[in-house]
């Protein structure tokens, strides 16, 4: 593997940010660079000091400019519905059957799986993320295209098989001893190879009975160093509906809190209506919810309460949710986080929407020794911003007179066009996804 030394402007958070300018949460140094060495990164700071230590035998990454961070980590994506975004008109339980349903009965063909997987991964590196916690479909395949697309770029994923053996169609339907089965059989596989994580995923308890979730906490009993994700408290229909299918059950956090599936490697999507005690039982646990704006807003569900879930000390994380989710990019999802904080009086700064990106993220999934910032140690998973990409922006640039400033214009007005470069284990990739696409284009054009 190439060693390599990237210099731009380097920016690393080391704590939360506290306020719009807390120069102590984060490290910047205006010629900076990072050693990379064997996919590691193995050492950070002024350009003069690095390249000097670093000696010969390095190729030289000269992104200035542009701002280095480290790469973006997206909390909970669902891989196959990536083709249905932008999918008209319907709330949550309308828009699952109408659309979401129809489209992942698509993935018990392989080829299609695989196909997507490929697409699906090289989306999330065109827009800098390259860390992902994804749903498959119920099929093994889809699992295993999945986790195999990731590996094929050395990338770091978590994900699993939905389990849901009730309310979907029969051919999404799976039985609470073959969702086991297949489960464990995946873990087997893919738990800890390379770079893979697993998460056992009961999609939520609409669509699981009782014995599969029954099955869902003997997985996670066998194996708790695997990850748990579904989805809470997104939709009032949602919550009526599968609060009546667990009358025992205090409320619907409870619901999973009786099968065992709250602990603080527990993702759960959404959390948008809930009580105190909810957050409360999740602070208690270290369960983790998931913010999902743009989902959010586009399915109609309603706003998440960021400042309760801090007042009452529970974990939150940031997510796109493709495919209710509109788009790939981190940053257009902090751009609608921030609004949806902004409705509700509350402040997203952009030092906190950075740091929620990458080290907010990284500690939530326990794997920030790992990923999430530029530390020596740490895996190479970098991204290059180019905060002047778009005409507008550069011209709103010649006005910048800060740091916050230039992230909070990226945050506001960046996409895809701004990430410059992606590294995963310090191989650059966003360069060979572009001339991928450009190739794929030409042979449409020619077929």
């Amino acid at each position: 593997m190439n060693n390599v030394l990237i210099r731009g402007r380097v920016l690393t958070f080391v704590a939360e940010p506290n306020g719009i300018d807390d120069t102590s949460s984060y490290r910047y140094v205006e010629d900076g660079a990072v050693l990379v060495r064997e996919g590691k990164i193995a050492a950070v700071g002024s350009y003069g000091e690095v390249s000097k230590a670093a000696g010969a035998g390095h190729s030289v990454a000269d992104h200035r400019p542009n701002l280095v961070l480290p790469g973006f980590i997206d909390t909970h994506l669902h891989f196959p519905q990536t083709q249905a975004i932008a999918s008209y008109g319907a709330q949550l339980l309308e828009w699952l059957n109408t659309y979401i349903f129809v489209e992942e009965q698509k993935f018990a063909r392989t080829a299609h799986a695989a196909g997507v997987a490929d697409r699906f991964m090289d989306e999330l590196l065109s827009n800098g993320t390259t860390t992902a916690v994804a749903y498959c479909s119920v099929h093994s395949q889809s699992v295993d295209a999945y986790f195999a697309a990731a590996e094929a770029r050395g990338m770091c994923v978590i994900g699993g098989k939905v389990m849901m053996d009730r309310n979907a169609p029969e051919q999404l339907r799976d039985t609470p001893q073959r969702s086991y089965d297949e489960t464990k059989r995946l873990i087997a596989k893919w738990h800890g190879r390379g770079r893979a994580r697993y998460a056992i995923s009961p999609r939520f308890a609409i669509t699981s009975s009782p014995e599969q979730l029954e099955m869902s906490r003997a997985l996670v009993a066998e194996h708790p160093d695997c990850y748990v994700q579904t989805h809470l408290s997104e939709n009032r229909d949602e919550i009526a509906f599968a609060t009546s299918l667990y009358p025992r059950a205090k409320d619907y956090t409870d619901i999973y809190a009786r099968y065992g599936l709250l602990n603080d490697r527990t993702f759960l999507g959404h959390c948008i209506h809930m009580s105190d005690r909810e957050v409360g039982a999740l602070a208690e646990t270290g369960a983790v919810a998931v913010f999902c704006p743009t989902s959010n807003l586009f399915l109609g569900s309603g706003l998440f309460d960021a400042a309760r879930f801090d007042k009452l000390g529970a974990r939150w994380s940031v997510a796109t949710d493709v495919g209710a989710g509109t788009s790939f990019s981190m940053l257009e999802t902090m751009d609608e986080a921030y609004k949806v904080l902004h409705l509700q009086g509350q402040r997203l700064t952009p030092l906190n929407s950075f740091y929620r990106m990458t080290r907010g993220n990284a500690l939530a999934l326990g794997l920030e020794r790992s990923i999430g910032s530029l530390e020596a140690g740490s895996d190479a998973d970098i991204v290059i911003l180019d905060a002047r990409a778009k005409s507008a922006m550069e011209y709103r640039m010649h006005t910048a007179t800060s740091l916050a400033e230039e992230l909070f214009i990226l945050q506001t007005m960046g996409d895809d066009r701004c990430i410059d470069e992606v590294y995963v284990s310090g191989k650059p990739m966003k360069t060979k996804v572009r001339r991928k696409s450009a190739l794929a284009s030409r042979t449409l054009e020619t077929a």
